[in-house]
């Protein structure tokens, strides 16, 4: 009878340990990450740990409105973060290190302050160092203004350019060495040598911009803008998004007083020839990685991978040239 009294409080304790413990000490590796907007403190934990190689389990919620979760530089579909709703999320991370994730959604003119980390420990895989970014190795200032000094009177056009050029008369500068390292305009006063009107040689710049894009890229590329960049630029990228007028400022030094005045920035407006056609791809490149010092532009350095920095990259120009691809 005493044995039977004992089995029966021993299962009487495991279920008890089962329905209790168990479950607790589940909840306490799925952490709990809410979700409220940068004004009310964002992400909280902002810090996750993770072990490489390893599934990790995390529960999403808002405390407000609707954000978004994804993890820069990793391949992932961005979550919706419901207010009062739990959303589970697993997840395997490869590499050790310190990844940033962030909101999707545009909560507010604060939206991109909405990052955490995620340091994940194990064994390194083997890989090749990363080199550094081409502005850094071009010595590019990313501050300098860069002009071009002859704007096209209109939009280039690479299909029109596919109607008369060879791809042999422009083989010179197709090459992604090329394309990245050169403004528009730089390509644009290199072809001066050719017999080309200045129409031809700005088709021929669009051209030479296209052949070095692909239509997925740009789609990827308009994907991302949309996602991280057009609140504030713009969906047509005029600098005229929803947060435009609501940039974080930065201050300057009056002259006279010496004294810090507000400044409010406005976005760059990438349908303007004159700084586009002057910008080369590797001097927007570092825009993207370092971010707009002093202007409320967010840095997406820890990101964006470096392919998607290329196709945002392809995409803003599509602003500046008509592109189109055969068969499309």
């Amino acid at each position: 009878m005493k044995r039977a009294e004992s089995f029966s409080r021993l299962l009487i304790f495991l279920a008890v340990a089962f329905a209790g413990g168990i479950p607790a000490y589940f909840w306490q590796k799925t952490p709990l990450v809410h979700a409220r907007m940068p004004e009310a403190g964002g992400w909280s934990p902002s810090i996750l740990r993770a072990e490489a190689g390893k599934p990790f389990t995390l529960r999403l919620i808002s405390d407000d409105v609707v954000h978004g979760f994804a993890i820069g530089k990793i391949e992932m579909e961005s979550v919706d973060v419901l207010p009062g709703k739990v959303t589970e999320l697993t997840l395997t991370i490869n590499q050790p290190g310190t990844y940033t994730f962030y909101c999707t959604r545009w909560c507010g003119s604060n939206h991109w302050r909405m990052r955490g980390t995620i340091e994940v420990t194990g064994e390194p895989q083997e890989t090749q160092p990363p080199s550094p970014p081409l502005y850094v190795l071009l010595n590019l200032d990313l501050d300098q203004p860069h002009p071009a000094p002859t704007i096209p009177a209109q939009k280039p056009s690479a299909r029109r350019a596919e109607q008369w050029v060879k791809p042999s008369l422009l083989s010179e500068f197709l090459s992604p060495d090329t394309y990245r390292s050169h403004s528009p305009y730089q390509v644009f006063e290199d072809l001066a040598s050719f017999s080309l009107s200045e129409k031809q040689r700005w088709d021929a710049v669009a051209y030479i911009w296209r052949s070095n894009t692909t239509p997925e890229a740009l789609i990827n590329g308009s994907r991302l803008y949309r996602q991280n960049c057009a609140a504030c630029h713009g969906e047509t990228g005029r600098g005229d998004g929803v947060f435009a007028g609501k940039i974080l400022p930065s201050f300057s030094n009056s002259e006279s007083m010496g004294e810090k005045h507000a400044v409010h920035s406005i976005p760059p407006d990438f349908t303007d020839p004159k700084p586009m056609l002057g910008a080369s791809p590797a001097l927007l490149q570092g825009k993207v990685l370092r971010g707009g010092m002093g202007t409320g532009m967010p840095m997406f350095g820890s990101i964006f991978t470096e392919e998607q920095i290329w196709d945002v990259i392809a995409y803003l120009y599509s602003f500046q040239f008509e592109y189109q691809h055969k068969n499309e």
